[in-house]
Formats: structure tokens, C-alpha cells, sequence
């Protein structure tokens, strides 16, 4: 027996004065403290958290959804960046975050609900969210507090964080028409992912409003791997009237589109002028360098750990969090290039 009652009859005094010891509350004096907590460390004493944190009402830990799988993960360390940045902050408030990996053979709705009956989370963050996304239905029928990485047009008042997807591509398009280009594409991965629709209506949206062409053979969708976008790379190249530009929607689709342009003998940035969504490791080796949009992932980390933390556990009187698009900087390299007279 190690429980808390085997230390007050081992020292023979009750278990409120070991309770007030062990937890450095007032009332001990310091060399009977100090007997308490010699004896716990002699038996093995570990303290009962679990039990602890039901009687508070709480279990200091917040899930983190996330799918698995080299496409659901982008294929490189955003949501691992993004996690180190979350834990640390968590971690300065004695919370833990847990990861809830979902396989893409599992029904993310189930495996929710399931989550949430076992009541081991006091929040939840959603991240990959869909055009019409059930899970967030879900969450705003419990009573459990929870926020999203990405929006949906699914209704309720939620919290949410996001990308400015739509500013990345309409930037996109309009320094590629600056730069003489007319036939902009736009490739996005199959699925029904409110990024990918957010940032095609963005670039349909913009080309309209420069009267530039808005039609089907613009418009790419494939698999949201590398052999996705090679492709893509071969469907473009096998126009008649051949796109000169186009905006990418997935980094592994960004590697492979580069891929098959390089293995048909056309050239990035020469021949087709290639934007990018967002820098990442998995496209560090491509040649030219990707024209992209840059941001800090620590910083999105925090501000997300900062808003569970203020919406699940309180404001300690601070302004309540509030939901917000996160800007990017466009960085632009050769594998952008004006059409040549």
C-alpha cells in the first residue's frame, strides 16, 4: 500500500496533515512537512491525479485533432512546429496537449464522439476542417469548450484561427497578371477541404474581377500527393493553349508538379511560372526556389495555445479570445517570371 493512507499510518498522524504536507499548504509545521515528504519518497508514494482532477472538475489537457498520412499531414513539420509552439505555453500552466491521430480509414465523427465520452480532455482543437465539417457540430453540442485551425460554413459560434488563404491567392494572381500573364491556373487536392475552396474562389473571384479567363481547363484537382501534381504537370503541358502560370494549393503537389514539368523537359519559372502556397521543409530542394508565402509557425502556435487556454480554463480578466485570419508574406523567386514579349 503507497495511497496517502499508508503514509499517515506509517507516521502516525492524520491523513488532512499528510494531505496539507504534501501539497505545501499552511497549517504543517516544516519538520513534520518535512517527515512527510522523506517517507513518501522511502515508499513510492505517487499522488492520485487523476482523482484529484475529477474532484476539481478538470483534467488540465486539451486534444489536438489531427489526420494521419503523408497528404493529411501537408508531408512535412507544420503540424509538429506548430505543436512544440502550443506545448511550450500549455506547458508554462501545468496543462498537457495530447494528440487524437485519426487514420483515414476511421470515421472522424466516431472517433470524437468516443473521445468525448471517455471525458479525458477539458478542450479540444480541430484542425483540417471541411467545406461542411459534422465534427464541428459535434463540438458545439457538447459542453465541452473547443476552437478550429481553419473555418467551415458549418453555423455556430465557435473559435477560430486560420491562414488568409484567400489573400495568398489573390495576391497571387494579381503580381502574375502584373507580370504579363493572362492563362493563371490553379491546382487544389481533391477532398472537400475548406482551404482548397477558400482559396479557388479566391483566384476565380480575382481573375473575374481583372477580366482574365475563368475556365474549366484552369481549374486542376488531383490527388493532394507528389504523383498528384506530376499529374497535373502533364495535363497543363498537354494544352493546346497552354496555362503560363498557376498557384498550388499543397506542397506535395508542388514537389511533384515540379517533377513532371523538369521530366518532360520544361523548365519552373521559364516556361511555367509556379506559386506556391506556403514554404516548408519538403520543398526545400526545389530548383529555382518556390515563390511562396512565408509565416511564422511558432507564432500561430502560441496564439492558439494562448486562446484554448483563455477559452477553456478563463480570461483571468483579460479581452475573451476572438477568431482571425493569420497574415503571410509573399516572397517571390525565379520560379515567377515575366511573359516575354
Amino acid at each position: 500500500m503507497t495511497g496517502i493512507r499508508a503514509l499517515a499510518d506509517r507516521l502516525n498522524i492524520s491523513i488532512g496533515t499528510v494531505s496539507r504536507a504534501l501539497n505545501d499548504k499552511p497549517g504543517v509545521n516544516p519538520e513534520t512537512r518535512a517527515r512527510v515528504l522523506k517517507m513518501a519518497q522511502e515508499i513510492g508514494y505517487v499522488a492520485n491525479a487523476a482523482g484529484r482532477n475529477l474532484r476539481k472538475g478538470r483534467t488540465n489537457t486539451i486534444g489536438l485533432m489531427i489526420g494521419t498520412g503523408p497528404t493529411a499531414l501537408g508531408g512535412d513539420n507544420f503540424f509538429m512546429a506548430v505543436t512544440d509552439a502550443m506545448q511550450r505555453v500549455l506547458l508554462e500552466d501545468g496543462i498537457d496537449l495530447v494528440l487524437l491521430p485519426v487514420h483515414r480509414a476511421m470515421d472522424p465523427v466516431a472517433f470524437l464522439h468516443r473521445t468525448l465520452q471517455r471525458g479525458s480532455l477539458d478542450g479540444v482543437i480541430l484542425t483540417a476542417t471541411q467545406v461542411d465539417d459534422p465534427r464541428i457540430a459535434l463540438m458545439a453540442r457538447s459542453s465541452l469548450p473547443f476552437m478550429t485551425l481553419g473555418r467551415s460554413r458549418t453555423p455556430g459560434n465557435y473559435l477560430w484561427m486560420d491562414l488568409d488563404f484567400e489573400e495568398g491567392a489573390r495576391h497571387s494572381v494579381m503580381r502574375l497578371a502584373e507580370l504579363g500573364h493572362r492563362r493563371i491556373a490553379v491546382c487544389v487536392p481533391t477532398g472537400d477541404s475548406n482551404l482548397a475552396e477558400l482559396y479557388r474562389d479566391s483566384w476565380r473571384a480575382t481573375m473575374g474581377a481583372l477580366g482574365l479567363p475563368v475556365t474549366d481547363d484552369l481549374s486542376f484537382v488531383d490527388d493532394g500527393s507528389e504523383d498528384g501534381g506530376a499529374r497535373v504537370a502533364a495535363r497543363l503541358l498537354a494544352q493546346e493553349n497552354r496555362p503560363t502560370a498557376i498557384l498550388m494549393c499543397s506542397e506535395p503537389m508542388t514537389s511533384g508538379f515540379y517533377g513532371g514539368l523538369l521530366g518532360a523537359g520544361a523548365r519552373p519559372g521559364a516556361d511555367v511560372s509556379v506559386v506556391g502556397f506556403r514554404q516548408s521543409p519538403l520543398l526545400r530542394h526545389l530548383a529555382p526556389p518556390i515563390t511562396c508565402f512565408d509565416m511564422c509557425l511558432k507564432t500561430l502556435g502560441q496564439d492558439m495555445a494562448s486562446a484554448i487556454l483563455a477559452l477553456t480554463y478563463g480570461t483571468g480578466g483579460q479581452t475573451p479570445p476572438r477568431s482571425g485570419l493569420v497574415a503571410m508574406d509573399y516572397v517571390e523567386t525565379p520560379s515567377v517570371q515575366a511573359i516575354k514579349a
